[in-house]
């Protein structure tokens, strides 16, 4: 099924959910639409599946067991430039454009990717924080909340010149977000 989620995830990346097919996903994938329903029922759980794949790919769990809760500048600007390779990719950019310009008509989809992607990654983040806090190298009262600050440092100019299709930020300009994000997060949660 990974030859369909990699399919899947660039047919929805250039024709968007709405424009999706799973008739032509099939094809491309070398499957029968039969064989994709026996494992994701709906379009939009292919759709979620492909975002979730996405999403291990770039953060598998392996690498989230590997991050040290002794260590948070390390695991902070491992998760940090992590998740700047997702957020600058083209293909997250354009699953965001094509959930912006799909709204009104379908919050499914919406949803969908939501709960795979961003709610997913700060979950995973929050947890960290929580083993952080619990090892004593961070103090963090709200892990949740802690981790969606994190990830929203790097939401800044950055990402909305991406999403508008403006010079993205070079690797320089975004390594130095990440170590004064790190930076930041740590004199705000030192212990």
């Amino acid at each position: 099924m990974a030859r369909v989620l990699e399919v899947a995830k660039k047919h929805f990346t250039d024709h968007g959910y709405e424009g999706g097919s799973l008739d032509a996903i099939a094809e491309a994938s070398g499957v029968s639409k039969v064989t994709i329903y026996s494992y994701f029922p709906t379009k939009a759980a292919l759709f979620e599946a492909s975002i979730t794949h996405r999403i291990d790919a770039q953060f598998s769990t392996t690498e989230w067991s590997r991050l040290d809760p002794r260590k948070p500048a390390d695991a902070l600007a491992k998760i940090g430039r992590g998740f700047l390779a997702l957020m600058r990719s083209q293909d997250v950019v354009n699953q965001h454009r094509a959930l912006y310009g799909a709204l009104g008509k379908d919050t499914g989809p919406a949803a969908s990717f939501f709960e795979a992607g961003p709610l997913t990654i700060t979950g995973a983040v929050s947890d960290y924080l929580r083993a952080a806090h619990r090892a004593g190298s961070l103090k963090v009262s709200d892990p949740a909340l802690a981790g969606n600050q994190y990830l929203a440092l790097y939401l800044g100019l950055g990402h909305i010149r991406m999403l508008l299709g403006l010079t993205p930020p070079t690797k320089a300009e975004d390594e130095a977000l990440v170590k004064s994000n790190v930076a930041l997060f740590l004199r705000a949660f030192e212990r």
